[in-house]
């Protein structure tokens, strides 16, 4: 196989299966490890793919996001269980906010028995998921409202998170890499994200496995700025030490 031949292979083989380590590389590829070495030396610097410490992962980004109603049914077990397991980290007596999204969405859908517990959302779903539970208080931003997903934002979300001070946040964001931190490709969405985070004393973000480590246009925070990621057992052990490296607790549900 000519060089040219064996790196556009790996590439292709990268971009299907996410990460790769060098010693997998050479095996698959039949050539020696320092081979593979020099190879992904030569894709990285061709913009095609990241190395890492031992292998190679793929750079994914996020440009845009699907709409609500596809988001809503895509990687649904993933952000049940991760709803579920969010919602066991919220304590009795505690001020909450839940940030907009489909995978925030299960979290509320989890709490509606719980007691004595503040919910401060900026999504007209998330509101009325909880509004049967009788010792759960809901308090909604306010803002405009965006009619595809129910999601309040702009001026007058941002004034109202900005007034308030809460135990936890549970952020829903759409790309999340644990270099460059939480990313989102919606420049108008960042602010209300932004005070959330400035609101709350901890930070969990929720996301599914098809966010994690991808890029995206617009930072809204630091990786540093984040306590713990809640996403799912689909994610393989190396795109998490990362993360957990950043010192970030990781949870997978």
């Amino acid at each position: 196989m000519l060089p040219a031949e064996r790196k556009a292979k790996i590439v292709e083989y990268v971009r299907q299966n996410r990460i790769a380590t060098v010693a997998h590389l050479a095996k698959t590829f039949d050539v020696h490890e320092a081979t593979i070495r020099r190879d992904l030396v030569e894709i990285e610097q061709e913009g095609l793919l990241k190395r890492t410490h031992g292998g190679v992962i793929a750079e994914r980004w996020t440009h845009d996001e699907a709409p609500f109603s596809e988001r809503s049914t895509t990687n649904l077990e993933q952000k049940v269980a991760i709803g579920k397991l969010a919602a066991d980290l919220v304590e009795d007596g505690e001020h909450i906010i839940i940030d907009s999204g489909t995978t925030t969405l299960h979290i509320a859908r989890h709490l509606v028995n719980r007691s004595n517990i503040t919910v401060v959302t900026n999504d007209i779903n998330v509101a009325a998921e909880l509004r049967d539970a009788p010792k759960v208080r809901v308090i909604v931003t306010g803002g405009e409202l965006y009619p595809s997903s129910y999601m309040l934002n702009g001026m007058f979300t941002n004034h109202v998170l900005g007034t308030l001070h809460v135990s936890k946040a549970f952020i829903g964001i759409p790309a999340i890499h644990p270099k460059h931190g939480l990313m989102h490709p919606e420049a108008q969405l960042v602010p209300a994200k932004q005070a959330m985070i400035q609101a709350a004393s901890e930070i969990i973000v929720v996301a599914d496995a098809s966010k994690i480590g991808k890029k995206s246009l617009h930072t809204v925070a630091p990786i540093q700025s984040v306590h713990t990621v809640i996403t799912s057992k689909e994610v393989p052990e190396e795109e998490l030490k990362p993360f957990r490296d950043a010192g970030v607790t990781v949870y997978t549900a």
